[in-house]
């Protein structure tokens, strides 16, 4: 198996074997891993057998973990990005929220657990006029479709906000892949570009949100943006003399 053939669940196993005493499963995926070089099984003095991760092995680890922290630091990148232009829309933003919200219907209907990228609200008094919206951000393809594959993920995003979008890094998908409930925005060079809008519904924030919301922190504003909305000031004012 040539090393960038290898599939998530692949590494995966090596991560595990890494962790353990390298106990066997004797599954088809540790042939895999044996006739690519991977592991190595060794045998004790009692005759039994256990995998050791070799030094090719070890590689496979140290450049995942790798790919992974880059992929992390993107994403947290594009999270940031959004937050910042939610804010300079006079929004109040929040990253990282755990929130609960009820999915399905009838007897099928069930208590979901979602965690939005970036969850804002209007920097209003006016209850009605809340508008709370949330992006999802993916800047991977396989996240991308991992996500999409969990309809119920999305069905709750859906039902915390009166707008719900996809944030994608340009050229992981296409907008007609995102089901219609959603928005869509490519992060482009220098823009957050809308490919679709997202669908607009009256929504009245529930209460346990609103106690989630008081809880959490509200993302910082970066009040040297905000410094030159004003005159700049006069030379010598206020300084008393």
């Amino acid at each position: 198996m040539n090393h960038e053939a290898l599939k998530p669940l692949h590494r995966r196993r090596l991560r595990e074997i890494w962790r353990s005493a390298g106990w066997p499963c004797q599954d088809l995926v540790e042939v895999e891993l044996l006739a690519a070089g991977l592991l190595e099984r060794q045998r004790s003095g009692d005759g039994r057998e256990t995998l050791r991760v070799t030094d090719a092995g070890v590689a496979v680890l140290a450049a995942t973990l790798n790919q992974n922290r880059a992929a992390r630091d993107a994403h947290e990148a594009l999270v940031a990005r959004v937050a910042r232009e939610m804010q300079s829309a006079g929004r109040v933003v929040w990253r990282g929220l755990s929130l609960r919200a009820r999915v399905g219907e009838g007897d099928a209907a069930a208590w979901a657990m979602a965690m939005p990228d970036v969850y804002s609200i209007r920097h209003t008094t006016v209850e009605d006029y809340v508008e709370p919206v949330v992006h999802e951000i993916k800047v991977r393809r396989a996240d991308l479709l991992a996500d999409l594959r969990r309809v119920e993920k999305g069905q709750a995003y859906r039902q915390l906000c009166s707008q719900c979008w996809y944030v994608l890094r340009d050229g992981i998908g296409r907008a007609d892949e995102i089901p219609e409930g959603f928005g869509v925005m490519f992060a482009c060079e220098g823009a957050l570009e809308v490919a679709r809008p997202a669908p607009v519904r009256s929504y009245r924030l529930p209460f346990p949100v609103w106690m989630a919301l008081a809880r959490a922190t509200p993302e910082p504003v970066d009040d040297d943006a905000q410094a030159w909305l004003g005159a700049p000031p006069v030379a010598g004012e206020g300084s008393g003399d």
